[in-house]
């Protein structure tokens, strides 16, 4: 069964931003696109929506909010095969459950200036710290194109554990594969700072010895890459979250990995995931992988 690409709308800029990219997903994928609108209300304040369907904010409806996301998609994606769904329900519950049943979900955050804009939304980050199936996160600022490589490159983060993170690797091959880019894969590290030494002949030597372990590390990694995507191993100094988000400018996407815990009730998300949703300077996939 194909699993569709399903994406959360509510009719501001920012969601509508996140259909086109969804829509362009769908169709390197593949697969069918579900536009889907969860709220508790039967009507919605959307004065992006409003003014392409010049109607007031008042006269805003559910069934316009998907309508309009669809063919949205569907003038993005003439071939792509749109359905829509509205559920009178919270959307991180809503977006979460069809995530069960889904290739991946694309979800934008809500803002109504540029500095809300740069911030992630409860909304996006409850899923992207639930959901069953990878989530890409788009900010208001964020490219709408998903269906070539603009900037040519994706990126992804490689932890400690290689087998830990298998199905985050897979993911980043296939979309750089799909797109026809490179991939960037990324090792951070560090050396504490108990481990240096003022001996001039030996100042760099724990550095040294750090970042040939992650360079070993990221080799063996990266041992499943297939032969017809182009990977660069990176291994860079710093924590993580700082370098992910350095490596970041200049990219299509941004793949890290968050951790699901069964019988864990909080947020799954982990400090690096969580640093790469709110200050990537790119789209971010949130691939979660069981402990």
């Amino acid at each position: 069964m194909e699993l569709p690409v399903v994406v959360g709308v509510d009719g501001s800029e920012p969601s509508l931003r996140a259909a086109d990219w969804a829509a362009d997903e769908a169709a390197l994928r593949g697969v069918p696109l579900r536009v889907v609108y969860a709220c508790r209300w039967d009507r919605y304040e959307s004065a992006a929506l409003a003014r392409d369907l010049g109607k007031p904010d008042a006269e805003v409806l559910p069934q316009d909010v998907v309508a309009g996301a669809a063919r949205r998609a569907r003038s993005r994606q003439p071939e792509l095969k749109v359905t829509t769904d509205v559920v009178f329900e919270e959307p991180e519950y809503t977006l979460v459950h069809e995530g069960r049943n889904a290739s991946v979900l694309v979800v934008g955050t809500r803002g109504r200036s540029g500095i809300a804009e740069a911030l992630l939304g409860s909304v996006s980050l409850t899923v992207a710290g639930h959901a069953h199936c990878p989530v890409i996160v788009l900010r208001g600022n964020h490219d709408t194109k998903a269906s070539h490589g603009t900037h040519g490159r994706v990126v992804v983060g490689i932890g400690e554990d290689p087998d830990e993170a298998a199905a985050v690797r897979r993911f980043a091959y296939e979309e750089a594969r799909r797109r026809g880019v490179v991939l960037d894969a990324v090792k951070a590290w560090r050396c504490p700072a108990h481990e240096t030494t003022d001996h001039p002949l030996l100042a760099d030597a724990p550095a040294r010895l750090h970042a040939e372990e992650a360079e070993k590390s990221l080799t063996e990694a990266l041992r499943d890459a297939p032969p017809d995507v182009e990977v660069r191993p990176r291994t860079l100094e710093g924590p993580a979250r700082h370098v992910l988000v350095t490596t970041s400018h200049g990219a299509d996407l941004l793949v890290v990995g968050a951790k699901r815990r069964k019988g864990h009730l909080g947020l799954q998300i982990g400090r690096v995931a969580h640093a790469a949703l709110h200050h990537s300077a790119c789209p971010v996939a949130v691939v979660p992988h069981p402990v």
